[in-house]
């Protein structure tokens, strides 16, 4: 069975909706990890859209402190769906201080304790995640910084994740099935 899925992808690949026809239990915590910006329009209308695709059934809970939510789920209670981690990582390195030249143990520590505790979930549990590894090198400072960070934290949520998927255009690709090493 499977327990731990990692959904990764880039921009508009479909990783969202994939990851959430994955989950057939008519009951889902939907782990949502982007804040609000007061008066961004627009990323109020991209969460919106994410709302509308889900059913009524699924419960949303905005979790800032997301690694005490995963460690903290029942094994015989609704599966978890975290989208994404590219806006968690966002939070964490603006708290931090991060993109100012700080925090770097803080950030280090909370990708960890994500890591950890994703291993530990007893729950049902996909993660979606950006893939940034494929791209040219960004050109400013805070652009590799977050690719950085986000690359090692989704290679380290591979090693605890029983299947992994990759997105390409919509289609997914099986890097890891539930059960063994690769495809």
């Amino acid at each position: 069975m499977t327990r731990r899925t990692l959904v990764l992808g880039g921009t508009r690949s479909g990783k969202s909706a994939h990851a959430e026809g994955l989950l057939t239990d008519p009951v889902v915590t939907y782990v949502a990890t982007a804040r609000r910006y007061p008066g961004d329009d627009d990323w109020d209308r991209r969460i919106a859209r994410h709302v509308e695709r889900r059913p009524s059934t699924w419960t949303t809970v905005e979790a800032p402190d997301l690694p005490e939510l995963l460690a903290a789920a029942p094994a015989d209670g609704p599966p978890l769906l975290v989208d994404d981690l590219a806006t968690w990582l966002t939070g964490v390195l603006d708290d931090a201080g991060a993109w100012e030249g700080g925090g770097a143990d803080e950030v280090e520590r909370a990708c960890a304790d994500l890591v950890d505790a994703a291993g530990r979930c007893r729950a049902r549990l996909v993660v979606v995640s950006a893939e940034v590894g494929l791209g040219v090198v960004p050109s400013t400072r805070s652009g590799r910084l977050f690719r950085d960070h986000l690359g090692s934290l989704n290679a380290r949520l591979a090693e605890v994740c029983d299947e992994v998927l990759l997105l390409v255009a919509g289609i997914p690709l099986t890097l890891r099935e539930a059960g063994g090493t690769g495809p």
